[in-house]
């Protein structure tokens, strides 16, 4: 009798759980609100200009990153201060987060001059109606080529203008950009590994002194990484590294 009682006792709670979960379960199909980007609704083909011009807008936002990276002075800083810290070969120290910020914030400030004249002759006019859309794409346009075409070799310019066919005397203000761009980024590349390898240097004194030393000693099994790292901390601390790294990068763009 009792196994019978616990059985029905079962039964009944299973019966009770199952109604409740019958009653308070969710719909079967929830109302989720519709997300539409279109260009209707638009009582003028000026209207229907003005919506593809905002789609056009949003697709080169995510292009914005590589704009910013390959264009400005990001990449030379981002690979110099890559250079210097496999040079001191500290592993996480300083973090790769703490390196791209650097590498950003002295990119807004080296940038900075060339920004503020982009945005004073062409952003703001545009928006206060002065000019129009293609006229602030070229008075824009000019800062940024004339600041690359500072930093660029005569030489990788004329790879690039070879590669397009272009007429070889043809002046560097009136080169098109899409030849600038790539010539400036081969040359930062240049520029970057010159400063890299001036950096590696000392380093690699401190390194090949450590590992003669362990070998006159005798102490074969000891890495020379592990005793030579306090010292090449302790001489990039000594003649303020840091400070020598970020004003030789900014003078070099001078």
């Amino acid at each position: 009798m009792k196994k019978k009682a616990c059985i029905i006792s079962i039964l009944v709670l299973f019966c009770i759980f199952f109604i409740n979960n019958r009653t308070y379960a969710a719909p079967q199909s929830i109302p989720v609100p519709k997300i539409n980007l279109s260009v209707d609704n638009a009582s003028s083909p000026t209207d229907y200009v003005d919506n593809i011009k905002l789609l056009l807008m949003l697709t080169v936002l995510t292009l914005l990153p590589s704009i910013i990276i390959m264009t400005t002075s990001f990449t030379r800083i981002i690979v110099v201060l890559g250079f210097l810290k496999n040079a001191l070969g500290t592993q996480n120290a300083p973090p790769s987060q703490v390196i791209i910020g650097l590498a950003l914030f002295l990119t807004f400030f080296i940038m900075m001059p060339t920004y503020t004249t982009i945005n004073n002759n062409a952003i703001q006019p545009y928006i206060n109606n002065q000019i129009s859309q293609q006229q602030a794409i070229t008075i824009g346009e000019k800062p940024l080529k004339d600041f690359m075409l500072k930093q660029t070799r005569q030489k990788d310019l004329q790879l690039f203008m070879d590669a397009a066919k272009m007429d070889p005397k043809t002046d560097t203000e009136h080169t098109p950009i899409h030849v600038v761009i790539p010539a400036f980024i081969i040359s930062e590349l240049k520029t970057a590994f010159i400063i890299g390898f001036l950096l590696f240097i000392p380093f690699m004194i401190i390194d090949f002194v450590a590992a003669s030393i362990l070998m006159s000693m005798g102490m074969f099994m000891v890495p020379p990484a592990m005793v030579s790292l306090p010292f090449k901390i302790l001489l990039f601390v000594m003649v303020d590294g840091w400070y020598l790294v970020v004003k030789s990068l900014i003078l070099s763009f001078s």
